[in-house]
């Protein structure tokens, strides 16, 4: 007499199927000493809402021909979450996400406010999952379901994607040392800024630009990037560095 699913919430509430014979005009289901509530039954049948519990109980069906044998249940509590990491990712989304906290290893979605994602359990401890896209840039609260219910407590940043524009002045010295402005959009959270592919020094102004100072270079024209929690936006040919006056 097979049951599914054989877990669920400390909490009750779980809707619980039993499967046999001789089931019809069943009387009572006992989760351990506790009656569940039954909600369908038919001969083969008995649907019912688990009552609260602890650890493992026995189920049975009684009905007027008799109880039946015992089927194992297993109570889960909720999970516990801990840790997110990384915090934030572009609002398109795509990018992979770790929860760390306990009880995480009957997780069956993750919400990113009202977008739900499958999670991939490692542990009891761990899950991850990919961030679905975002609906708008902005902080949303995540949530991680199980057998044992939903908990929820952390959050999550979606940001947009950076973009810059041509930096001013656009060139300068091959030594280096020439203070740049670079304008542009979704800045705030700068991380790095490279001439080149070398890093500059930099301080965010605010989300629309960047001041940095040219790092010492060849001669000719370079890309300048510019790297937020976002992502990554290139300037082609941005900064071209120049031949110093010889006397």
């Amino acid at each position: 007499m097979p049951i599914s699913p054989n877990q669920g919430s400390t909490g009750g509430g779980t809707t619980v199927t039993i499967t046999g014979t001789g089931l019809s005009g069943a009387t009572a289901v006992h989760f351990g000493s506790k009656l569940a509530t039954i909600t369908a039954n038919t001969a083969t049948s008995v649907t019912v809402t688990a009552p609260s519990g602890t650890g493992t109980v026995n189920v049975t069906v009684t009905t007027p021909g008799g109880t039946s044998n015992p089927l194992a249940f297993f109570y889960v509590g909720a999970p516990f979450k801990a840790g997110l990491s990384p915090l934030s990712g572009v609002t398109a989304g795509g990018n992979t996400v770790t929860i760390t906290g306990t009880g995480l290893s009957t997780a069956t979605a993750v919400t990113f406010g009202t977008l739900s994602a499958t999670p991939s359990v490692a542990s009891d401890s761990q899950l991850s999952v990919t961030v679905p896209t975002g609906l708008a840039a902005g902080s949303v609260g995540v949530s991680v379901t199980t057998a044992g219910g939903t908990n929820n407590g952390l959050s999550y940043t979606y940001v947009d994607g950076p973009t810059i524009g041509a930096p001013t002045p656009d060139s300068g010295p091959v030594s280096g040392g020439t203070a740049v402005t670079i304008p542009g959009t979704s800045l705030t959270t700068t991380q790095s800024v490279t001439f080149g592919g070398v890093p500059a020094p930099f301080v965010v102004i605010n989300d629309t630009t960047v001041s940095a100072v040219s790092p010492p270079g060849a001669l000719g024209a370079v890309d300048v990037a510019v790297t937020t929690s976002g992502g990554l936006a290139t300037e082609t040919a941005g900064f071209t560095y120049i031949a110093g006056p010889g006397i």
